[in-house]
């Protein structure tokens, strides 16, 4: 490895696991495989030799390379669903539901269903069982006709055995089922479960490769090859037809086979800084199974915007509550998150701090 793999621009990065960049070895290594066909004409070798490495790695049979998760899901999620009405069911903070641009509203034209877990942090069969709609007949009703789940979501693993009753149910009911896998690999990466056992209970997937992979840009859809091929007609009706995709396709091959073994490391860094928080007493919102924190700055009346004031000074780069780990980081830049994440707290005991919603901010100017 050349030095850059070692120091790398995101070392004191814990906004987002986007963030992560290509590494030296990823782009060297793209510069000598890359081929430069047209992916529209289906024509370039490294894009379909992408789509063959994750249909292997995922048990489906075709697979279609998209420049994004967001597009991954939304063109997903359309080719899943036929003659509306109809509507999706998934958790209350689903990244398709949430922040994906309003696109099954726009997309799809589909109702959305979002479900708060009982359970705090995924959601169960009972919880969908007790949300779907089913399609019985009533007119007044949009059935339920694709359930989207998301693993990991908060950066919990939704377990393995959950996903099994759900599948089997969304079968019994003829509800397609979709899995939004941006950081299934991650969920691979701690439990040993391979990605292809996570797949097989699905109907579609979307892996993204842009996130602590590191890759520069896609994300991967998997399913059958009928669904793929509508998925792909979606693809291109979006503005996703990409020429030269095999230039970024290429270090898309790089990074499946030299960064998904280091994921772990990004786990042990989450797990290192949640640790320390609890020993502190300061309270996070969701377990930590692996790669991500959530301080529950609410519960804690910490200043978010004291926190990132504080991370600017000390030369880490934070957006909230919210701290996304990859193996991008330096053991340096965790201690001084601990620090900072410490300072913050400590502040909030002497000036405790009640948040208001930047919507209430706007009512508050606006009422003046």
């Amino acid at each position: 490895m050349t030095v850059i793999d070692h120091i790398y621009p995101t070392h004191n990065e814990f906004r987002s696991d986007t963030f992560t960049v290509p590494t030296m070895s990823m782009i060297e290594k793209a510069a000598k495989i890359t081929t430069y066909g047209d992916s529209v004409y289906k024509e370039d070798e490294i894009t379909l030799e992408l789509e063959h490495q994750m249909c292997e790695l995922s048990g489906k049979e075709s697979a279609l390379f998209c420049v994004s998760g967001t597009m991954s899901n939304q063109i997903g999620l359309r080719a899943n669903l036929y003659q509306p009405p109809y509507s999706i069911l998934c958790d209350h903070r689903s990244h398709v539901f949430l922040h994906e641009a309003g696109g099954l509203a726009t997309l799809s034209q589909a109702m959305v269903h979002p479900v708060i877990p009982s359970n705090g942090n995924y959601i169960t069969l009972e919880d969908i069982i007790e949300n779907f709609t089913p399609d019985n007949g009533d007119i007044h009703a949009a059935p339920t006709k694709v359930i989207s789940l998301e693993n990991t979501l908060h950066g919990i693993i939704l377990p393995l055995e959950e996903i099994k009753k759900i599948s089997a149910f969304a079968k019994s009911q003829n509800i397609r089922l979709h899995l939004d896998g941006a950081r299934l690999w991650n969920a691979s990466a701690e439990t040993g479960i391979p990605i292809k056992e996570y797949c097989s209970y699905f109907d579609s997937v979307s892996l993204c490769l842009s996130k602590s992979l590191g890759a520069p840009m896609g994300s991967i859809l998997v399913g059958d090859k009928q669904f793929i091929d509508k998925a792909n007609h979606f693809k291109k009706q979006n503005g996703g037809g990409i020429r030269q995709a095999g230039i970024v396709t290429s270090m898309a091959l790089v990074a499946i086979e030299e960064n998904f073994p280091k994921l772990k490391k990004s786990h042990e860094y989450a797990k290192n800084v949640g640790d320390f928080c609890v020993s502190k007493g300061i309270k996070l919102e969701s377990p930590v199974n692996t790669n991500f924190v959530f301080i529950d700055f609410k519960a804690m009346k910490m200043n978010e915007d004291l926190f990132i004031k504080k991370g600017q000074l000390n030369n880490i780069k934070l957006m909230g509550n919210r701290l996304a780990f990859t193996f991008q980081n330096d053991s340096e830049s965790i201690e001084i998150l601990k620090k900072v994440i410490l300072d913050c707290y400590e502040d909030s005991l002497i000036n405790p701090y009640e948040a208001v919603s930047s919507n209430k901010k706007l009512y508050n100017i606006v009422t003046k």
